[in-house]
C-alpha cells in the first residue's frame, strides 16, 4: 500500500507555520484599516516630540517629511498591502515603510521613542472605531426620521395589532413607525455615548505604564482631536470597555431592525403594504411570486452581528486584565466587520422605509373579525362602573359565542344579566365591539391616537435631527483637527 504524501502545513514554503497561517491572514486583515491611523498618530507623536525639544529638528523633519510621504500615498491610493514575509504586523511595516520614505535603515528611526505596539494599536483602533460610529450613528439618526415621517403619514391607518403572533387590538402603521423612531433614536443616543468613551487617546501610555522621557500626551491628543487624553495609563492599554459596548449596540441595532423586519414581512404577505421589486428575488419555479429575501437575509445579518458580539466577549473575558492579544489585538476584526455589517444593515433597513407604500389595509369588518376590539368593550363597561374582571368575563363568554360583527342585541343583553350588569350598557357594547376606529381619537400620550402619533413623530424628527447635528460636529472635529495636523507636519517638514 502507497504511504499517502502528508498534507502541507503552508501554502507559502517561504513562511514558517505560524507566520503564514496567522501573521499573513491578520496582517491582510488588518492592514488597510489600522495602518492610515498609525501613520496619522506618528504624524502626531513626531511633531509632539519636536514641540517639546526631545527630538533634534533635523531627525524630526526628516521623520515628519517621510510619514507625510506615506500619508499622500494612502490618500491617492498607491499604497498597497503585501506581506511579503519580512515584516510580522503593520506596525513593522509602518516602519519598514518609513525608513524606505526617509532614505534611512530602521535602526535609524525614532518614531518610537516614548511610544509601543501597544499604544500606537490603541490608539489607532480608536480613530477607525470612532469614524466608523459617526457612519453607522448617520444611517440610524437618517432612518429614526424616515420611520418618523412615515408615523406622521399614515397615523390614521387602521391595522390589527399582534401579541404572541395572535391578533390582539387595533393600532395604527403609524404607531408602530412612531415606536420604530422610538428605538433607532435610542440606538443613534447610544453610539454616540459610545464615540465619547472611544474617543479618548490612549497614546502616551506606552506599554503601559508610561515614559519617562518628558512627552506631552495632551498635545497629541489634540492633533488627533481626541477629546482627552488617558487617565490611568494602564487602562488605556487593558481596557476593554469600549469595545464591549460597541459589539452590543451594533448586535442591537441589528436586532431591532430584525424584529421590525418580520413584521414587514408579515406586512407584505398580508398585502397590506407593498413588496418593492428591488427587494425581492423571483421564484425559480412559480412565476406569480415575488420574494423578498431581503427580510430574510436581515434576519441573518442579526444573527452574524450578535456572534461577532459574542466573539468579541469571548475573546475579552478570555484575557486578563492587562495588555493581550485576546481583549485587544483580536477583537479588531469582530468589530469593524460587524460595523460594515451594521452599515449595509441599516442602509437596507431605510431604503425600505424609503419605498414603503400602503397598499389594502383591513377593513373596520375584518378587523372586529379578528378580536381585536375586545379590550376596548371590556374597558368601556370599565368605565361605566362594571368592575374590571367582571367585564373582562362578560366579553370573553360573548367571544366564544361569535365575533363582535355578529353580536346581536339578545346576545349582549343576555350576556350582560348573566353577569348581573345591567342591560342600559348594551348599546355601549355593541358600539365599541364594531368600531376599531375609536383608537384614532384616544388622547393617551404614546397611543395610536392621531394626535398622540403626530406628537411622537414630532419629538422623534426634531431629537433626530438634533443628534444628527451633534454627529456632523463631532465629524468635523476630527476633520479639523487633521487638517490642522497635515498643515503643522508639513511646516515642520519644510526644515528638512
Amino acid at each position: 500500500m502507497t504511504t499517502p504524501s502528508r498534507p502541507l502545513l503552508t501554502d507559502r514554503p517561504d513562511l514558517s507555520v505560524y507566520w503564514d497561517n496567522h501573521l499573513r491572514d491578520a496582517f491582510e486583515e488588518a492592514a488597510a484599516n489600522i495602518y492610515p491611523p498609525m501613520v496619522e498618530a506618528s504624524l502626531a507623536h513626531v511633531w509632539m516630540l519636536d514641540d517639546e525639544g526631545i527630538l533634534p529638528r533635523v531627525r524630526s523633519a526628516r521623520l515628519e517629511k517621510g510619514l507625510l510621504e506615506l500619508w499622500e500615498r494612502i490618500t491617492d491610493g498607491r499604497q498597497e498591502y503585501a506581506f511579503d514575509g519580512s515584516v510580522e504586523d503593520p506596525y513593522y511595516f509602518m516602519e519598514q515603510q518609513l525608513a524606505a520614505a526617509c532614505g534611512i535603515s530602521t535602526s535609524e528611526l525614532d518614531v518610537q521613542l516614548a511610544r509601543s505596539r501597544n499604544d500606537l494599536d490603541a490608539g489607532a483602533f480608536r480613530m477607525v472605531l470612532r469614524r466608523q460610529i459617526l457612519d453607522q450613528a448617520d444611517l440610524v439618526l437618517q432612518a429614526a426620521a424616515d420611520a418618523a415621517e412615515l408615523a406622521r403619514r399614515h397615523s390614521d391607518a387602521l391595522i390589527i395589532g399582534f401579541t404572541h403572533r395572535r391578533p390582539a387590538q387595533p393600532t395604527t402603521i403609524g404607531h408602530v413607525m412612531g415606536g420604530l423612531a422610538e428605538a433607532l433614536l435610542s440606538q443613534g443616543r447610544e453610539l454616540l455615548d459610545i464615540y465619547a468613551e472611544m474617543n479618548v487617546s490612549p497614546l502616551g501610555s506606552a506599554a503601559f505604564t508610561g515614559s519617562d522621557v518628558p512627552i506631552n500626551p495632551q498635545t497629541v491628543a489634540d492633533l488627533l482631536g481626541f477629546d482627552s487624553t488617558f487617565t490611568s495609563s494602564y487602562e488605556a492599554v487593558a481596557g476593554a470597555e469600549h469595545f464591549m459596548r460597541l459589539a452590543a449596540a451594533q448586535a442591537r441595532i441589528c436586532a431591532t431592525g430584525a424584529r421590525f423586519s418580520r413584521v414587514l414581512l408579515e406586512w407584505m404577505t398580508f398585502g397590506w403594504v407593498a413588496t418593492p421589486d428591488a427587494y425581492t428575488q423571483g421564484s425559480s419555479i412559480m412565476p406569480q411570486k415575488k420574494n423578498p429575501v431581503v427580510l430574510e437575509h436581515m434576519v441573518s445579518m442579526a444573527g452574524a452581528a450578535a456572534a461577532d458580539m459574542s466573539a468579541t466577549y469571548a475573546n475579552i473575558n478570555s484575557g486578563w486584565y492587562e495588555d493581550s492579544n485576546n481583549a485587544t489585538t483580536d477583537v479588531q476584526k469582530h468589530l469593524w466587520r460587524a460595523s460594515d455589517r451594521v452599515i449595509r444593515f441599516v442602509r437596507m433597513l431605510d431604503g425600505l422605509l424609503g419605498e414603503f407604500t400602503v397598499l389594502r389595509l383591513p377593513d373596520k369588518a375584518e378587523i372586529v373579525r379578528s378580536g381585536a376590539t375586545t379590550t376596548s368593550v371590556a374597558e368601556a363597561l370599565a368605565v361605566a362602573g362594571v368592575p374590571w374582571r367582571g367585564a373582562h368575563d362578560v366579553v370573553g363568554r360573548l367571544f366564544k359565542s361569535a365575533d363582535p360583527t355578529a353580536w346581536s342585541r339578545e346576545q349582549v343583553t343576555e350576556a350582560l344579566a348573566a353577569g348581573n350588569i345591567s342591560a342600559d350598557l348594551a348599546d355601549l357594547v355593541l358600539a365599541a365591539g364594531t368600531d376599531p376606529g375609536r383608537i384614532l381619537d384616544r388622547p393617551q400620550a404614546g397611543s395610536p391616537g392621531i394626535k398622540a402619533v403626530t406628537a411622537t413623530a414630532d419629538l422623534a424628527t426634531e431629537t433626530a435631527r438634533a443628534l444628527a447635528v451633534r454627529a456632523a460636529e463631532l465629524r468635523a472635529g476630527i476633520d479639523a483637527a487633521r487638517a490642522a495636523l497635515l498643515e503643522r507636519a508639513q511646516a515642520l517638514a519644510a526644515a528638512a
